[in-house]
Parts: structure tokens; sequence; C-alpha cells
């Protein structure tokens, strides 16, 4: 019967985890800025996308100086992709491996002369980058 318990236990456990991973909350969310409602990051910074990358770009055509000052919304290791949300690669600015957040198949990024929430300096830089607006 101890037995019993103890494996009822453990699959509730695994099936709650797994629901829990399933409704995880999404890596951006909508503010309120100057050029309307836009995505922002889960510090309330700016996002922008790259004309560069492309839609649906595998990997970050952003590197070196570039992601130094266009920091991408970092992906954890085992993130997936999931309705509107997918993950691509990015060289970090250490020039090591690692996996972003692209929304609508563009990837995300934030601008480091945005100093404070609701800023959105980076957009029309260069002609390149865009504020991404809902």
């Amino acid at each position: 019967m101890k037995r019993m318990m103890l494996g009822l236990t453990a699959a509730l456990f695994l099936t709650g985890a797994a629901m829990g991973a399933a409704f995880a909350a999404e890596p951006a969310m909508k503010a309120d800025s100057s050029l309307g409602k836009i995505l922002v990051d889960s510090k309330g910074m700016t996002l922008y996308t790259f004309d560069n990358d492309g839609k649906g770009a595998a990997m970050s055509s952003c590197s070196g100086k570039c992601i130094g000052a266009w920091p991408p919304l970092l992906a954890p290791a085992d993130a997936k992709a999931e309705g509107e949300w997918t993950v691509v690669g990015v060289t970090d600015k250490d020039g090591k491996p690692a996996k972003m957040w692209a929304y609508n198949g563009w990837p995300l990024y934030t601008f480091i002369k945005d100093t404070k929430a609701g800023d959105v300096t980076g957009d029309g830089v260069g002609g390149v980058w865009q504020v991404v607006k809902e």
C-alpha cells in the first residue's frame, strides 16, 4: 500500500510539473510607450527587431559589436517554441553560442542606450532596428 501511495504521489507530481511547463509565462509582455503598445522584457525594457535577421531566421545576424549594443533576449538552454514564440541561435558578446527568443519569427533584442523602462531610443537606428509594436 505504501509503494502504491508513493507511486501515485510521484505520478501526480510529474503531471503537475509537465502542466506547469506547458503553461509557462511568455518571455515578454506588452506595455504602453510613446509609440503605443510595445513588447518589453521582464524589466520593462523595450524589445526590437533587426531587419538583417529576416523573418524566420534560424540564427541572429547580430554579433560582435552589434551584440554589445543590442543584447539579445536570451532564452534558457531548454527553451521550446510555443505559439508565436520560437528560439533561435545567437553568439553572445563573449563569442559563446546561446539561444534567444524570437516573436512571430523575428529575433528580439534590447538596446544598450535605453536606460530606463519605456525608453524607445533604438527605434529606427540605422534604418534597420524597430520597436516591436502590438
